[in-house]
């Protein structure tokens, strides 16, 4: 089991930015590959961003390319989204996700409760 608990979401103004945390409990975190999804009001969840176990493999989805980073530091059970050049577009719920890479694609197992994030223009 790995419970997820997601921090640093909040207010910001366009062209700002934030910081996303999400911390892991367990010991296992380091054989997990993570990602940031995110849901807005009515709209689906959507994939943000995906980090392997090593954190050599990084993707991104295009809306956050080159705005949004990814990290993890596995000595602390945490992985990060920094969030730069933020756009109203971005305001949602932003949950970290634990998974595998099963055959083709990242299956994601543990969620956290998610932590929102308000862009206004």
């Amino acid at each position: 089991q790995v419970q997820l608990v997601e921090s640093g979401g909040g207010l910001a103004q366009a062209g700002g930015s934030l910081r996303l945390s999400c911390e892991a409990s367990g010991r296992t975190f380091s054989s997990y590959a993570m990602g940031w999804f995110r849901q807005a009001p009515g709209k689906e969840r959507e994939f943000v961003a995906r980090i392997s176990v090593s954190g050599q493999s990084i993707g991104y989805s295009d809306p956050v390319k080159g705005r949004f980073t990814i990290s993890r530091d596995n000595a602390k059970n945490t992985v990060y989204l920094q969030m730069n050049s933020l756009k109203p577009e971005d305001t949602a719920v932003y949950y970290c996700a634990a998974g595998k890479f099963v055959g083709v694609r990242y299956e994601y197992s543990y969620w956290g409760q998610g932590t929102q994030v308000t862009v206004s223009s």
